[in-house]
């Protein structure tokens, strides 16, 4: 008792700044939007005190998997599409971490399009952040399935065939969707405090991020950050409150973020850029919550091991 009662003061007397979340220089392009990304989620460590060797970054394949690299907590940057389940795994062994997994929209929405929908359905609390450039920008230039219909690339030349596949509809579509939000990289104070509503709640939270890429879409995103009434904020006292936006961006729409079939129309209208709380329900089973471990001792462990084994002895 007297061990563990040190422990946890030692605990509670530390404080961290960001250095203590720093990692390697980042080596995306310049004005790459994942930049952006990388500060807030720093910002957003130091401001939750979260302890570094308590918390975990898990990526996949893309520019956007380079994230594990650039924090100083555990990471784990894993293959192409498979994200998910391997953060999935890392929460039900260990429900004492803070994870967090980091994707693109490829690696999400393309080959890891099945784990995605499985995650939203599973619930576990950890924050999805799906950094949206709408391109293959690490393989260079390709389409995405989130890319604009008629954007030229190099597997597409004189544009992309199909419609783009909407993310935000996507994960409201599925069952036991508890958290669903989008911001952009260049609004960073509704960057923050969309990370931050996304940390607190419990639940799988989903954040699309609108990322620029200045290399491959530049022109998809340029009109929003020129001009400010491009942009339509989701505001409600119950969502994503950055009071000093309001002057900035004057387009604003209420929206209770409980309220499920306006948050479907709201994502599926395409007539702004639309930041905010599209959803949030805290009340959903959460998958960790369901399952029922039982607690074998060691020596009990390697019995049923060995009998296992034993039925497959010559």
């Amino acid at each position: 008792m007297t061990g563990s009662l040190l422990f946890t003061t030692m605990e509670e007397d530390r404080e961290f700044d960001l250095e203590d979340y720093t990692g390697a220089v980042a080596r995306w392009c310049p004005g790459c939007g994942d930049h952006a990304v990388l500060t807030a989620v720093q910002r957003l460590l130091e401001s939750e005190q979260l302890a570094p060797e308590q918390t975990m970054f898990v990526s996949g394949i893309g520019c956007a998997s380079r994230f594990p690299h650039y924090l100083h907590t555990y990471g784990f940057h894993g293959i192409h599409g498979r994200a998910l389940p391997v953060a999935t795994g890392i929460k039900l062994h260990r429900p004492d971490l803070r994870v967090f997994v980091v994707m693109g929209d490829g690696d999400c929405c393309s080959i890891g399009a099945a784990h995605w929908i499985h995650a939203i359905r599973y619930n576990v609390d950890m924050v999805a952040l799906m950094l949206d450039n709408q391109v293959y920008g690490l393989t260079k230039n390709q389409t995405s399935p989130t890319s604009p219909k008629g954007y030229p690339s190099n597997t597409q030349p004189q544009g992309a065939y199909l419609p783009p596949l909407n993310p935000l509809s996507v994960t409201l579509g599925v069952t036991n969707a508890s958290f669903v939000a989008q911001t952009a990289d260049w609004v960073p104070a509704h960057l923050f405090a969309t990370l931050q509503a996304a940390y607190r709640h419990r639940g799988f939270s989903f954040v699309r991020v609108l990322q620029r890429c200045p290399q491959y879409t530049v022109e998809i995103f340029q009109q929003a950050v020129r001009d400010p009434s491009k942009v339509e904020l989701l505001v409600h006292p119950n969502g994503i409150v950055v009071p000093e936006l309001d002057q900035l961006y004057q387009r604003k729409t209420p929206h209770d973020p409980s309220d499920l079939d306006t948050a479907r129309r709201l994502a599926d209208d395409e007539g702004a850029f639309r930041l905010g709380l599209f959803y949030r329900n805290p009340t959903l089973p959460r998958y960790e919550e369901t399952r029922r471990p039982t607690t074998i001792a060691a020596d009990q462990r390697v019995a049923l091991l060995n009998a296992e084994l034993d039925r497959y002895a010559l």
